[in-house]
């Protein structure tokens, strides 16, 4: 799960504020393991320009996490043997 404490979500960030998202996994795992983020800007069912790949070191936990631009993003995540994925918008400061 996602809890977002930087609620909207900003692309570009906002200079005072941070894209801060807690990464909270349903089950422990085994051996830890970076998070690894592939993002892909949507449009519907529409992959819009290139992915782009973050990461949250040792797995699940808090993050500041921006992206390129403001739009619906589809995340699919990776960490030690689980995987998972969501949608999450940015929006464009003032807008």
């Amino acid at each position: 799960v996602s809890i977002l404490f930087g609620d909207p979500l900003s692309a570009p960030p906002i200079p005072d504020r941070n894209n801060k998202i807690l990464w909270v996994a349903r089950y422990g795992v085994t051996a830890a393991s970076d998070l690894v983020i592939s993002a892909q800007r949507m449009d519907g069912t529409v992959p819009m320009g290139e992915p782009v790949e973050r990461s949250v070191q040792g797995g699940p936990g808090p993050s500041i996490i921006d992206l390129p631009e403001a739009g619906c993003w589809r995340l699919a995540l990776s960490w030690s043997d689980r995987t998972d994925s969501l949608d999450l918008e940015y929006v464009r400061p003032g807008g």
